[in-house]
């Protein structure tokens, strides 16, 4: 063995042995809570050496890496071997202010590239960071090398149906510089996965473009191979069931030999094989897949000379080196003490220097001379920084007198290309094949779709009238995508951390339909927690999208944009509310926390994050006045008075959104009997709520004089009046305004399934129009609970 080979050697068992000892120290030595800790020790060994190739040999700096969840322990301390971890962090492994138990942009400390726990979106989004770094190399942006965007994936992971979404919009966009490499174990939480997979994967991989590598024996394997009566032995191991291969493994060299000696028994060739192993060095044979050999692994993949996409099929024993390898119940199984103590004495590490960097290698020097130059770490920091963008251009976009926000959001986008060219030139657009639909139409005419090299628009070359130019160049900004919606937010998630990843500021638009938000949630929900920042255009929203029915009418969305960290929702009603929330929005995706603390509405929104905007496809008759700095001001922290409210009123009528037409109706209704109603208008229940949330957390910390904007404008009510609250959507969404300053709220909106039909008939089958609006006004001016008889309003 060459000193090199000895130093990857002992890398290797050091992983190992820190990852196991990470887990161990986490379940049972420190002080914990009422509960397990957990830790995935077996799903750990199983990656051991594909981890050690990969950062200790192929990477470079410039590649890119999605740790497989359950990996984790092993990744933390091969970072720490690096010097890109703490001591300390690994100690607190699970806990508070630790290392994550699953590999986190934002939460860990040391380097991680995408995060990943929620199985299969970290290996979509390798292919999506693939396809924007082809996005800014198209744009003469890209300063460093083409890495490589690699996934780790669990072969059980592979159950993931966005993984498959993504693999057919690569196989579209001539996906490269991509790697998967799966873990072939064979094992999934609850047992031993089906035979016969790895050539499904093959199937599926190779039509979608991908060259497949299968890496099934070890070295140790194919010299056995070579000898007498190794084509005997190697048949039988292709042939043996995955159950019984991972049963073998748990009990042994002694199982493995009676097996096999009762198998080979007519092959005397292959019987004397087995018999040159005694059972220690049988067990290390029959162990020895290639997905354990981290030479065989880091040459192989050190050989491949292209850029297509690739396929690595690694076969392992999940739990290998350890003493649960193989045992079906082993995903969430820990170490006893004997067990991690016989291991501690495996690995030549004294009692009390579990920790210890370089305990119980063989030289060393000569170990930390190797991690000194190992490639990858010769980059220094990979969190990559990028100048911010100027957004502090007001386009005026060419609006109507009567029109929707949709209407309004495709204007102030090919306003801006036309406008803001320096901003415009770094926005992307993106859409699931809705983007006529969701009026992206004129901004794709004015800036093209992207490609990698040009396509002719063949229609304009028949000389065929169509609104549409698809004039497809590497300079286009608005990449199509097909009719899935995972696929759509985990390339925001790549785009919007392209600041980050490649040193390149884009700005994503994404626009899809709102109730097809609630099909790619946990991607959106993964963008998010890794604070990549996009901008979402989910439209068109509600049952206010009367014709289409139940099955294209949202009602949960507005409790989702409330409800998910990192983005900040707004549901404008009209155009100049929405055209001030996109120009603050361009700005508010490039803040780092850098910024001043601005405690007026105790958003802290020096942090920046993701926006969505709630849009319609109902076209209304716009306010006639001037969106001055006050207004924008109060527009972007939730909502301000559109008809203040006048001492001694009895009503106030909070609406959001395309449902402002009703609202205000009934409150000119109400005015007839009574003096002052108002009218508040909510562009945005989610920042309301959070900056309540925050004044009062603020207060409980001693702030006193915290006062959140929600609170500034309801203490304008008297105590004793009431409240309406109106939505395009579920009611809990404005329902908590009541518990604000204590007023009385009657609380309308859309509970179940819509149908089709006009607007007013839907609105009035769901109560969400300007009779039910009065109705409810009656029931709180003359007591909670009861029925009232009201005229029909016009």
């Amino acid at each position: 063995m060459t000193q090199t080979d000895q130093i990857r050697a002992d890398l290797e068992r050091k992983t190992l042995w820190l990852s196991a000892w990470m887990i161990h120290h986490a379940n049972n030595l420190r002080e914990k809570g009422s509960i397990k800790v957990g830790g995935h020790q077996a799903s750990s060994a199983s990656m051991n050496a594909i981890l050690n190739a990969l950062y200790f040999d192929v990477l470079r700096p410039e590649d890119r890496v999605a740790v497989k969840p359950h990996a984790s322990p092993v990744f933390h301390a091969i970072q720490y071997l690096l010097g890109n971890q703490s001591q300390a962090q690994l100690e607190d492994f699970r806990r508070l202010g630790g290392a994550q138990p699953y590999p986190s942009r934002t939460k860990d400390a040391d380097d991680v590239d995408f995060s990943t726990g929620s199985v299969g979106m970290g290996v979509a989004m390798t292919a999506f960071a693939s396809l924007t770094q082809d996005y800014l190399a198209g744009h003469g942006w890209l300063q460093q090398p083409k890495g490589r965007m690699i996934a780790l994936v669990g072969d059980a992971e592979l159950d993931e149906g966005n993984i498959y979404e993504a693999l057919l919009e690569g196989a579209k966009h001539d996906l490269r510089n991509c790697w998967w490499i799966i873990d072939y174990n064979r094992q999934s939480l609850d047992g031993v996965v089906s035979d016969g997979l790895n050539a499904r994967f093959r199937d599926i991989f190779t039509a979608c473009g991908w060259q497949v590598i299968e890496l099934k024996y070890g070295r140790l394997m194919q010299a056995a191979f070579e000898r007498p009566g190794g084509q005997g032995l190697r048949n039988w191991i292709d042939q043996c069931d995955n159950g019984l291969y991972s049963a073998l493994t748990f009990k042994g060299g002694a199982a493995w030999r009676a097996k096999l000696e009762r198998d080979l028994a007519s092959n005397t060739d292959a019987l004397a094989l087995v018999a040159d192993h005694d059972d220690a060095a049988l067990a290390a044979l029959m162990g020895n897949l290639a997905g354990h050999d981290a030479a065989l692994l880091a040459d192989t993949m050190n050989g491949i000379d292209h850029d297509r996409p690739v396929c690595f099929i690694c076969y392992t024993v999940k739990g290998h080196g350890l003493p649960l390898a193989g045992h079906k119940d082993n995903h969430a199984g820990v170490l006893t003490g004997g067990q991690i103590e016989g291991l501690r004495r495996e690995m030549n590490i004294d009692a009390g220097a579990e920790w210890d960097r370089l305990a119980g290698v063989s030289d060393p020097d000569a170990v930390e001379e190797f991690l000194k130059a190992v490639p990858f770490n010769q980059g220094g920091s990979r969190r990559y920084q990028a100048a911010t963008l100027p957004a502090d251009k007001q386009v005026e976009p060419r609006l109507k007198d009567v029109i929707s926000t949709q209407e309004t959001f495709g204007q102030v986008l090919a306003a801006l290309a036309s406008d803001a060219p320096e901003l415009a030139e770094r926005i992307v657009t993106t859409s699931p094949d809705v983007s006529v639909s969701t009026n992206l139409g004129g901004w794709i005419n004015k800036t093209g779709l992207f490609a990698k090299t040009g396509v002719a628009d063949v229609f304009k070359d028949q000389a065929i009238a169509s609104l549409q130019k698809w004039q497809r160049s590497p300079e286009g900004r608005h990449v199509e995508l097909g009719i899935a919606e995972n696929n759509l937010f985990t390339f925001l998630g790549a785009l919007g951390l392209s600041h980050s990843l490649f040193g390149q500021r884009l700005l994503p638009v994404g626009t899809v339909y709102d109730p097809f938000i609630c099909r790619g949630l946990d991607a959106l929900n993964y963008a998010c927690y890794q604070d990549a920042r996009f901008m979402l255009a989910a439209t068109p929203s509600g049952v206010s999208l009367s014709h289409e029915g139940g099955a294209h009418q949202s009602i949960s969305t507005p409790l989702i944009g409330m409800a998910q960290d990192g983005l900040a929702t707004f549901e404008p009603a009209f155009a100049d509310e929405l055209a001030a929330i996109m120009h603050w929005g361009f700005d508010y995706m490039q803040r780092d926390g850098s910024g001043a603390v601005e405690e007026q509405s105790w958003l802290h929104d020096e942090r920046g994050g993701a926006v969505y905007l709630r849009l319609s496809t109902v076209p209304l008759e716009q306010p006639q006045r001037q969106m001055d700095a006050g207004l924008a001001r109060q527009v972007i922290d939730g909502g301000y008075w559109l008809r203040a409210p006048e001492p001694g009123i009895s009503v106030v009528i909070a609406y959001s959104g395309v449902v402002a037409p009703e609202a205000i109706r009934a409150a000119g209704l109400l005015a007839e009997d009574l003096r002052g109603v108002g009218v508040l208008a909510v562009t945005s229940a989610d920042r309301l709520n959070a900056g309540w949330q925050a004044a009062e957390r603020a207060r409980q910390r001693g702030q006193d004089t915290a006062l959140s904007h929600a609170e500034r404008l309801l203490a304008q009510m008297p105590r004793d009046a009431g409240m309406v609250t109106v939505t395009d959507g579920h009611p809990a969404g404005l329902s908590w305004l009541g518990g604000v300053e204590g007023h009385r709220v009657k609380s309308l909106g859309v509970e179940h399934f819509g149908q089709a039909g006009t607007v007013e008939d839907v609105y009035r089958l769901h109560g969400i129009d300007c009779n039910a609006i009065l109705h409810a006004a009656a029931a709180l001016r003359s007591g909670r609970g009861k029925r009232y008889a009201l005229p029909l309003a016009g």
